[in-house]
């Protein structure tokens, strides 16, 4: 037998159905994607209105790590360009990507739903009226986590409102998930614009209407270092909850009969995401459906073992929006376009052939 099997879940049934012929060893599958995140990351610095080699970008690199890896040979306005203003953006692009890409994938298992997706669900729409507030009305209690915590507040509220409006008599089909998640969606939206609109303070508004098209331009090192540790950590602690999670794979009662807490455990997973859509809407703004597509495109190369699939989610989730933001910043330059006009460009289609897909079966 050539196929390769899908891994089963311990002490119970088969979490997924066997792979497909010819699927790439997930060593090499992890690498071509490490190397895409490389690509893409060398692409995002070297591009811009100052152009840069790729070989004397990676030269300021190494030069940064240890003098004695790299010689000196490109001016301090250079050097300045790539670790100051190019090397963070990059960064946390990679960051969000990586973090929207995992909390779709995690969605998805959790309310067994292929077309989950936290803007979908309006988790992002959510961490966006809460992330406005701040911004359109300062509300600094908590100094610079002030707006990290107001997002994780919105998205946990949202996602709360929407699982329990797309619950009726024990069960939750497709369609009243989605029609729940873009209902929510619209309305927090149209929250969300009625604070801009009314806002006292011109800047503030103008600044709130940009940043909910979705954005990473002004990236500083400050910046970065919340929502990294956020998405890092909460990646961490998902990849040791993925037993739980391929269970939730075979149903809820297949789930309960081998000794999980599904309620329990789904409220949790619930919190954890929550969190990591405040911390990545909070700097990056609402980026929609990379949460959606990049699961379906790594379970279609590793599988749905969530052990294998959500390190390789990260990775390609995190490739993706680096090159979809240095498409933002380059297509019509000088202008720049937010980069979550692009994402649903790439993401509606892709949407909708999932919807059409699933109808037809």
């Amino acid at each position: 037998m050539t196929g390769v099997a899908e891994p089963r879940v311990s002490g119970g049934p088969a979490a997924v159905a066997a792979a497909p012929r010819g699927r790439l060893p997930y060593p090499l599958v992890l690498a071509l994607f490490g190397a895409l995140v490389l690509v893409a990351a060398t692409a995002g610095i070297a591009a811009g209105s100052v152009g840069i080699p790729p070989g004397q970008v990676w030269g300021i690199l190494l030069h940064q790590v240890h003098p004695a890896l790299a010689e000196p040979v490109w001016s301090p306005v250079r050097e300045t360009i790539v670790m100051d203003v190019r090397l963070p953006r990059v960064l946390l692009c990679a960051v969000v990507g990586a973090g929207l890409s995992v909390c779709g994938m995690v969605l998805q298992a959790v309310v067994r739903n292929p077309l989950a997706d936290p803007m979908l669900l309006g988790v992002s729409s959510g961490a966006m009226v809460g992330a406005v507030l701040v911004v359109v009305f300062p509300m600094a209690w908590f100094g610079m986590f002030s707006l990290p915590l107001a997002a994780f507040g919105g998205a946990l509220l949202a996602l709360v409102l929407v699982y329990f409006l797309a619950r009726s008599g024990g069960r939750m089909t497709t369609i009243r998930l989605v029609l729940a998640g873009v209902a929510t969606a619209e309305v927090l939206t149209a929250v969300a614009s009625y604070l801009v609109l009314t806002s006292d303070d011109p800047r503030a508004a103008e600044s709130a209407l940009r940043w909910m098209l979705g954005g990473l331009a002004g990236t500083t090192w400050t910046v970065l270092w919340i929502p990294a540790a956020v998405v890092l950590a909460g990646t961490a602690v998902l990849l040791g909850l993925s037993r739980p999670l391929n269970l939730l794979l075979a149903g809820e009662e297949a789930a309960a009969a081998l000794g999980l807490d599904v309620h329990r455990f789904r409220g949790a997973l619930f919190a954890l995401v929550a969190l990591m859509i405040g911390a990545i809407v909070a700097v990056s703004g609402s980026i929609g459906f990379v949460g959606l597509i990049m699961p379906h495109a790594v379970r279609l190369l590793v599988g749905a073992d969530h052990r294998r699939a959500l390190p390789a989610a990260a990775l390609l989730g995190a490739a993706f929006l680096i090159a979809t933001d240095l498409a933002a910043r380059t297509l019509i330059s000088p202008e720049e376009i937010p980069v979550g006009i692009l994402t649903a460009l790439v993401g509606g289609p892709f949407f909708l052939f999932l919807m059409r897909r699933k109808a037809v079966r």
